[in-house]
């Protein structure tokens, strides 16, 4: 029997020394390997991984008697490579936002770091890439929003047995939102100016006034001329297209509020809350509190 045969039977290699003789079993990813819950893991995941049974295709065939319908692709598919180890692609996955690494260069990094292996489950050092690192995006896909949930709960649970967390620590969480897209505008910005005036327009017709002027194709065309001059920092020429932009939405204002008495109290009631607002919006400055 030859080395390779011998190795893949599950005996020793003799010549090869095993990742665990050739690490400090200190070290935090060793310890790490040791105390996570791997086999709960991998049940846990397992559904989302297993091959889907495929609906069968109807057709029809010449026989002897004419044409006879068959079906055909019915069943579980067991075309296609064989899928790799749960605990590898775990295991890269943490590993790769624990040190802030990308796709390609954690795969990079596994291939040369002996602690790495050993984390994923790896007996002897292996000198390649572990997978190809479109493996890694895939798997993300297939984990979903469920998957990566379950991970996160067996590696808080793993950390809590250690005594590296706190039970104090699971009270609060702080979520840095720094580089998080905020629902919020400057007071004075011109996207504010043109959406209150794009609102009132769309109420008043809907509640069956007829404007004199909605300024539609002035707006937008407000709108895009300050979005360039505040990216070319010509404030002056900013400021002329917000003034002009204020006088348009006092004009759609004024308009709207002679009007009202036309309309029902029903009616009225939505008109009177963002008359409120828009008037606001016209109004106010940058020094203004």
């Amino acid at each position: 029997m030859s080395t390779s045969q011998t190795s893949s039977c599950g005996a020793p290699d003799f010549f090869r020394s095993r990742l665990d003789a050739m690490i400090d079993l200190r070290h935090p990813l060793a310890v790490l390997a040791t105390r996570m819950p791997w086999r709960t893991i991998e049940a846990t995941l397992a559904p989302l991984f297993e091959r889907r049974t495929r609906e069968a295709l109807s057709s029809t065939v010449p026989d002897l008697f004419g044409m006879a319908p068959k079906l055909a692709g019915a069943g579980v598919s067991v075309a296609g490579r064989p899928r790799l180890s749960m605990r590898l692609m775990v295991g890269l996955l943490y590993l790769k936002h624990a040190y802030n690494e990308s796709d390609e260069s954690v795969c990079e990094r596994w291939a040369q770091d002996v602690y790495f292996q050993f984390f994923c489950g790896e007996q002897y050092f292996q000198p390649r890439l572990p997978c190809d690192p479109t493996h890694l995006v895939r798997f993300r896909q297939a984990l979903g929003e469920a998957g990566v949930e379950e991970l996160l709960a067996a590696t808080l649970t793993a950390a809590a047995q250690m005594k590296a967390l706190k039970p104090a620590e699971f009270e609060s969480v702080i979520v840095d939102t720094t580089v998080q897209e905020k629902a919020m505008a400057y007071p004075t910005d011109s996207r504010l100016l043109e959406v209150a005036r794009s609102k009132l327009v769309r109420l008043a017709q809907h509640a069956g006034l007829a404007l004199k002027q909605t300024y539609e194709r002035e707006g937008k065309r407000l709108r895009r001329r300050a979005g360039g001059y505040a990216h070319a920092k010509q404030f002056k020429r900013l400021r002329r297209v917000l003034k002009r932009q204020r006088t348009v939405l006092g004009r759609v204002l004024r308009e709207i509020e002679r009007k009202l008495g036309e309309i029902s109290h029903e009616r009225q009631a939505p008109l009177h809350r963002w008359l409120q607002r828009a008037w606001r919006i016209c109004r106010q400055r940058p020094k203004d509190k």
